[in-house]
């Protein structure tokens, strides 16, 4: 059973018709290829012939042979029989070889509309950013966001309860076929089979001479650690010590990088609060999942709050935001959400047990005399908003049924 991803849906349908290519990226697994079915099937809905809609899944083995992007446009240009407009689909283009040759062709050439999905971010980059400047735009797709899952659950008449819902989804995340299994150790085979085939897909070949083993520990450490404070010298220093492994400064930031074409990792820049402005280096990582990130520690920990932020991190990603950690001259905040001029400030707890918590997570907020709004997020149902900083329950935060406001 599957729902349908409205969230998506409703953002990419204005441009159905537009001359730009419709670009979707994101992790394997995360429900791309479902998407652009249920995109296409929007356009048979609406009585689109079905001749005029071309598919290809280049993970399909009847497709095997078009490698190239010489193949890939004989065979479209075979499919394209008159002059009214066709509707293209082709699912993890990144496998043909110069694929971006055929889009910049077709755009030229022929009356259609181009969607495709790739499970690498810079997909947008390099000879495709050349060749297509200004002429596409990228939809980045998650796995399910925490109402997503509800809805699923909700659909398969699990009657999931919201509040109980939140711990599983912290602890095993949003992809959409985990919720096939009942049992948590299948659930935690599933994700690390995931993990595993990303990384042997799209990090670990043939051309990139990266040593199995040794990236295997890095991302591992990376994903542990997922919402901590990054740093190359305690990364040198963990693998020294307990491994006596040398892990030089080049190949942390190129293992990075990799992370993040994966879509495995978002690294998140400082954002100087006082200043107002955005710094250019990375303070942290956050893992596209927190299942993966649990399989790499084993152990949610209520203590700290890196689990908790790294599905708020996300969600905030899936609204639109561009999100930074906050700092000023002597304490730092959670998440500065901001969309274009407008912004606010976000700090993140489990629960806002005793005074000294409470005290601890609003006056984070104290060296801020910016007047854009402030925020706590927790599981509490108790409203302790105060001092005009609002308070938010998490759950009814991920369910849409209370927002933030940037001014």
């Amino acid at each position: 059973m599957k729902i349908k991803r409205d969230f998506y849906l409703n953002k990419i349908r204005p441009y159905y018709e537009l001359d730009l290519i419709k670009v979707l990226t994101g992790v394997r697994r995360s429900g791309k290829s479902i998407l652009l079915s249920q995109i296409r099937d929007e356009f048979i809905a609406s009585g689109t012939d079905l001749n005029h809609i071309i598919e290809i899944n280049f993970e399909d083995l009847s497709f095997e042979s078009i490698k190239n992007y010489k193949q890939l446009n004989n065979y479209i240009l075979k499919k394209i029989k008159d002059d009214e407009k066709y509707y293209i689909f082709l699912d993890e283009i990144q496998h043909v070889k110069n694929f971006e040759k055929v889009l910049s062709s077709l755009r030229a050439t022929q009356k259609c509309s181009i969607f495709i999905t790739g499970s690498n971010s810079k997909l947008l980059s390099g000879k495709m950013a050349s060749l297509l400047v200004g002429r596409c735009i990228e939809f980045r797709i998650l796995p399910f966001s925490f109402k997503e899952a509800f809805d699923y659950l909700t659909l398969l008449e699990k009657k999931p309860n919201p509040d109980s819902l939140i711990i599983d989804y912290v602890s095993w995340g949003g992809f959409p076929l985990r919720f096939s299994f009942e049992n948590e150790n299948d659930v935690k085979n599933y994700l690390e089979q995931t993990y595993n085939g990303i990384i042997d897909k799209d990090i670990v070949t043939e051309k990139s001479k990266i040593n199995r083993e040794k990236f295997l520990k890095f991302s591992s450490y990376i994903m542990a650690n997922a919402g901590k404070d990054f740093s190359g010298k305690n990364i040198t220093n963990y693998f020294k010590n307990e491994n006596n492994e040398d892990f030089e400064k080049k190949m942390i930031y190129r293992y990075l990088d990799k992370m993040e074409k994966a879509c495995l990792i978002s690294r998140v820049k400082r954002f100087n609060i006082v200043g107002k402005k955005s710094l250019t280096y990375i303070e942290k990582q956050y893992a596209v999942d927190s299942g993966f990130r649990m399989i790499n520690t084993n152990l949610v920990n209520f203590e700290d709050t890196f689990f908790l932020e790294n599905v708020i991190y996300n969600e905030l990603i899936l609204r639109g935001y561009e999100v930074f950690t906050g700092k000023t001259y002597k304490s730092e905040i959670d998440f500065v959400a901001i969309d274009g001029k407008k912004k606010c400030f976000i700090q993140v707890a489990y629960y806002l047990q005793g005074k000294e918590t409470i005290e601890r997570e609003f006056g984070a907020f104290n060296a801020i005399s910016d007047s854009s709004p402030k925020y706590v997020l927790s599981l509490d149902r108790f409203d302790y908003s105060r001092d005009g900083i609002g308070h938010l329950n998490i759950v009814d935060f991920l369910l849409g049924k209370k927002d933030i406001a940037l001014i």
